[in-house]
């Protein structure tokens, strides 16, 4: 008897090969980094491959493109950003979120701790650098007006992407587009610590800093929904295993293994989507107005014309 049912079962096992995993292609917003903790720690703990998944992440050679080839179906999800979200579809790229990364601003202002800046208002005159002109340009704006100024009290310097070099360095007396999770940590590490003031502090309503987009063709496809309950189990996970999620992450790449990282990975960590999936509706259409309001949107479009919640229906 016992040898049947051996026998049996080699033969269920043969005739029933392991299931191939579904593979997906996730294209980053930049190099990575912990912002995309939950997304790594799912490769490498096993969370995607629980749920049938075998996910791709690739850096972008520009943190422009990947939106762009989610909308024309050259990768399956996109980690982009809620603002920009906004101006891509109002442009017509066909996207939509699918879910959070990053549940909380990490843009800010940022001078240095020890210089002649305290308040908002002392920016009177003064330089202020910023990365990436529009939607950087509409959050300093209001920022400055909570305090009685306008962007044209201060002069505006294109610094490219070396925002903390140049407040460093005096080109500038102030920076927008700063990182919270980053820029201060690097400052703090040269010895030149700075001085944030966060935009959803000064006027602007808060909104999903990282977040994950896909076609809008693209909604019914089942992986999806696997993926989201992936990452969700993994930033459970990494919540619940700071220190070890850590290790693991770090372990991926040696670049990762620095002190800038781990700060990061700390100041990161308490900001990450533990409902990732989740649409706030409310949330994004005040961000919707403000944007109207801004200059950079001509109408406000419904929520679901930009972002939804794939287990809404369930």
């Amino acid at each position: 008897m016992i040898l049947r049912l051996a026998a049996l079962a080699l033969a269920l096992a043969l005739a029933s090969p392991v299931q191939a995993q579904d593979k997906l292609t996730v294209l980053l917003d930049w190099f990575v980094n912990p912002d995309h903790a939950p997304l790594v720690i799912a490769r490498e703990q096993g969370f995607f491959a629980e749920h049938g998944l075998e996910v791709e992440l690739i850096a972008p050679a520009d943190p422009n493109d990947p939106p762009k080839l989610v909308a024309a179906g050259q990768a399956d999800i996109a980690v982009s950003y809620q603002p920009q979200l906004h101006l891509q579809v109002a442009e017509g790229l066909p996207l939509r979120r699918i879910g959070t990364a990053v549940a909380t601003p990490l843009n800010s202002l940022v001078v240095l701790a020890d210089g002649p800046i305290e308040g908002i208002a002392d920016l009177e005159g003064r330089k202020v650098g910023f990365s990436v002109g529009g939607f950087e340009d509409a959050l300093l704006g209001a920022m400055l007006e909570k305090h009685g100024l306008t962007l044209g009290d201060i002069e505006l310097v294109n610094v490219n992407f070396s925002l903390s070099p140049a407040l460093v360095a005096g080109q500038v007396d102030a920076v927008i587009g700063a990182f919270r999770n980053f820029e201060l940590n690097q400052m703090e590490l040269i010895e030149r610590p700075g001085r944030a003031f966060y935009p959803e502090e000064e006027g602007v309503p808060a909104y999903d800093e990282l977040i994950y987009v896909a076609h809008v063709d693209k909604l019914g496809d089942p992986r999806l929904q696997r993926f989201m309950e992936a990452v969700e189990a993994a930033t459970h996970w990494i919540v619940n295993h700071p220190n070890e999620a850590w290790e693991v992450f770090a372990a991926t790449d040696p670049l990762l293994d620095d002190e800038l990282n781990r700060l990061a990975w700390a100041d990161t960590v308490p900001r990450l989507a533990l409902s990732p999936a989740a649409l706030d509706h409310h949330r994004y259409a005040r961000f919707a107005a403000f944007l109207v309001e801004r200059g950079l949107l001509e109408e406000a479009l419904p929520v679901g014309g930009y972002a939804v919640d794939l287990f809404a229906s369930d």
